[in-house]
């Protein structure tokens, strides 16, 4: 089962240097692109992130990316 495109794009967010955020997998979630638990009683799990610095991070949208949570580009072929 593939996750649900939340977005063709990625989510411009500010984070904090090593807060812990937990980013949607399933595409459900209506926090996006944080997780709101839509994802119980499916296959899915959200991913716990960790930034390494404060400032902007782009959050993967179509959760298709294959650098998970952070886009890749991969919506662009979509």
């Amino acid at each position: 089962m593939e996750a649900k495109i939340a977005q063709k794009g990625p989510y411009e967010v500010d984070l904090k240097e090593g807060v812990a955020v937990y980013w949607c997998a399933c595409g459900k979630s209506g926090k996006q692109p944080f997780c709101d638990s839509s994802h119980q009683g499916s296959e899915f799990t959200p991913m716990e992130f960790i930034p390494e610095k404060s400032g902007v991070h782009f959050l993967c949208g179509c959760k298709r990316s294959h650098t998970k949570p952070m886009c890749d580009g991969t919506h662009l072929k979509l």
